[in-house]
């Protein structure tokens, strides 16, 4: 959803690539909301660090807090920042409803929405 909602507010300034420690696939429910709120991320694919087309990055965002704890080391230039957010499946798996379901990845995809939307000044911090 990050990666979503960077390219629909910041696609001419920043260039996104979203990448796990483990690939889990895409996640039907955070298609559904995203497209709810008319971004298309049906097209991205679940992906390891190592899969991305280079790791000089200015900034590094982790979003959930497993990924803060196993996060490689960055060289270089780049700068981590942690922003953690609840991560949705862990949430749905003791619910049966499907409306309670998309309730949850409805906040999450807000809350990531709202910290996207300020991500430009974290680069020039």
């Amino acid at each position: 959803m990050a990666e979503g909602w960077t390219r629909h507010y910041w696609n001419e300034i920043i260039e996104p690539y979203s990448a796990g420690i483990e690939k889990h696939g895409l996640n039907p429910y955070a298609v559904k909301v995203m497209s709810e709120v008319g971004i298309d991320i049906s097209h991205q694919y679940s992906k390891t660090i190592r899969e991305l087309p280079t790791s000089d990055f200015d900034l590094v965002v982790t979003v959930c807090d497993s990924a803060r704890e196993k996060c490689p080391i960055f060289l270089g230039k780049s700068k981590l920042i942690h922003k953690g957010f609840d991560d949705p499946p862990s949430l749905v798996n003791h619910t049966t409803s499907e409306e309670e379901k998309l309730v949850i990845y409805r906040k999450v995809r807000d809350e990531i929405g709202k910290f996207i939307l300020n991500l430009p000044k974290y680069l020039e911090r």
